[in-house]
């Protein structure tokens, strides 16, 4: 085999996928895993749940910084280097999490868990599109799109069972088997190819651009992370910190493509479709992560779901996504254009958002969410394939890596801007709702004076006098109607999801067509 080629074949490349999607795997199931235990940590840790919040913002907001510096470090250090040493961090830190002591310990260590788990999150996507050749590009971003599409839905699942069974520690202790063994395939079976040059890894440090990324993107993702528990800009260091991530951001974009050695090269932006890509990865973050967010809140506060009991309804329609991702690359494979894939994914996932407004009720049974999930699930495997062929299609070279990392950053951007409008949006709604419906609330209405002494008669038994009786009966009202406002709210939310789904669709016919990567560009490519 010629070693400067990229490609893999054999038992050789079936080893390297397992690998590299374990690891993507890996590390999106642990951005989520951690939302299950707030309880047990705040008991074991004496945090508050403010502080705790901490060790999920601070895995994010790493992992951020990371991402687009992950074609950059792969030349710098070497891609076996840098993937074999980020899996290693990643286990470490992992082990240091469980055996955390404080709380402040614990986010320390969850943001070198980031560091670690940015680089396993854009360099497998870079591995899996350069050890298969262009006809199989379909099927290498499928098997990606399984580890991005479960790891979000698995987290919570696995999350929920252990912190039910065993102890907290043991959510991070469940990474060290597939970590160790991460790290000794990677060394094993990994290759640094040729096709980084001496003047490449030699070239001069960037140090102003990483500066500006990890000031304005860390910046902004602290603060999409804790703004909406913060008030927003009420609190001096939420607003200190917007200031600080527009300004870092644009100074960032502005160097960027001026300097001649950018850490990010944002120039790929103008090849092939790159842009409208990183446009449509924000949107599949936003969608991804904010239906993620809100169907597990609803469940679980309103409905009483357990987090194991939530984890296992979404598992069905993930399994789907997983299925569909294969058969969807196959179609790619045969010449099926990914732009016109899109449109149809993204209808079925406005039809998703919309089945669920009609269905949710404060007594809306389990069964009722299966087959819009599953919905879902068919929506998801039949987006990410396709975008993430449209993306990197026509693509040589280090711009392989480049796109790579920028439309993983922008994809997670996207997930923590949806699931911050969403969680403000329906804070705010669920107050205009409930002071709506109060306003027409009339006292002396007759269907109200009946409808209040029937719940003071049914109070009698439990309270034993009329006035304990009479002001049961009125707080019983008074969580029927916050009941019914963020029954409302939720339905608004679906609703006006499904409505941003349909109104994208027509970005899509912006794209280009693209001829796929010639193998001998594959062979050349520098990440």
């Amino acid at each position: 085999m010629d070693q400067n080629s990229t490609l893999e074949y054999g038992w050789r490349r079936t080893i390297i996928t397992i690998t590299v999607v374990a690891c993507s795997l890996l590390e999106l199931i642990d951005t989520t895993i951690v939302n299950v235990a707030t309880t047990q940590l705040m008991g074991n840790l004496g945090a508050t749940l403010s502080e705790i919040s901490w060790v999920i913002a601070a895995y994010s907001i790493a992992n951020v910084i990371v991402v687009p510096m992950s074609a950059w470090l792969s030349i710098k250090l070497g891609r076996k280097n840098y993937f074999g040493g980020s899996v290693i961090l990643f286990t470490i830190a992992s082990v240091m999490c469980g055996f955390s002591d404080n709380i402040n310990m614990l986010i320390a260590f969850r943001f070198l868990q980031g560091i670690g788990g940015g680089a396993l999150l854009a360099t497998s996507q870079t591995i899996l599109t350069e050890i298969y050749p262009p006809e199989q590009r379909g099927k290498a971003s499928a098997l990606y799109g399984i580890g991005v599409i479960m790891g979000p839905t698995l987290g919570p699942t696995l999350g929920g069972y252990i912190v039910d069974n065993y102890h907290w520690s043991m959510i991070f202790f469940v990474n060290i088997p597939v970590g160790i063994m991460a790290a000794f395939l990677t060394f094993a079976f990994i290759r640094d190819v040729n096709y980084v040059t001496p003047e490449m890894k030699k070239a001069k440090i960037d140090w102003l651009g990483i500066i500006l990324l990890i000031v304005g993107v860390g910046a902004l993702q602290l603060v999409l992370e804790k703004g909406d528990s913060e008030d927003w800009f009420q609190t001096p260091y939420i607003l200190v910190a917007t200031i600080v991530a527009v300004l870092g951001i644009v100074g960032f974009i502005a160097w960027e493509f001026t300097t001649d050695h950018p850490v990010v090269d944002l120039r790929v932006l103008t090849r092939g479709n790159v842009a409208i890509g990183t446009v449509f990865s924000f949107i599949l973050g936003f969608g991804l992560f904010s239906s993620t967010f809100i169907y597990p809140v609803f469940v679980q506060r309103f409905l009483g779901f357990t987090a194991l009991q939530t984890g296992l309804s979404l598992l069905p329609g993930a399994l789907v996504s997983g299925f569909m991702m294969p058969v969807v690359g196959a179609m790619l494979g045969k010449g099926v254009k990914p732009k016109y894939l899109l449109p149809f994914a993204f209808g079925i996932f406005a039809l998703f958002t919309f089945l669920m407004s009609n269905i949710i009720t404060p007594q809306t049974g389990e069964s009722a969410f299966i087959w819009p999930l599953i919905l879902r699930g068919i929506g998801l495997g039949f987006l990410f394939v396709p975008l993430t062929t449209l993306s990197l299609g026509g693509l040589t070279g280090k711009d392989i890596g480049s796109a790579s990392g920028l439309t993983a950053m922008v994809r997670q951007l996207g997930g923590s801007f949806g699931v911050a409008i969403c969680s403000t949006y329906i804070t705010h709604m669920t107050f205009v709702h409930r002071a709506d419906m109060i306003s027409k609330i009339n006292l002396y209405d007759p269907t109200v004076t009946d409808r209040i002494q029937q719940l003071t008669a049914g109070m009698m038994s439990k309270a034993g006098d009329i006035v304990k009786a009479t002001n049961m009966a009125y707080a019983t009202l008074e969580y029927n109607i916050t009941s019914q406002a963020t029954v409302l709210t939720y339905i608004d939310t679906f609703q006006y999801l499904g409505v941003f789904f349909i109104l994208v669709i027509p970005l899509i016919f912006f794209a280009r067509d693209t001829a796929p990567v010639k193998k001998e560009d594959l062979d050349a490519a520098a990440h």
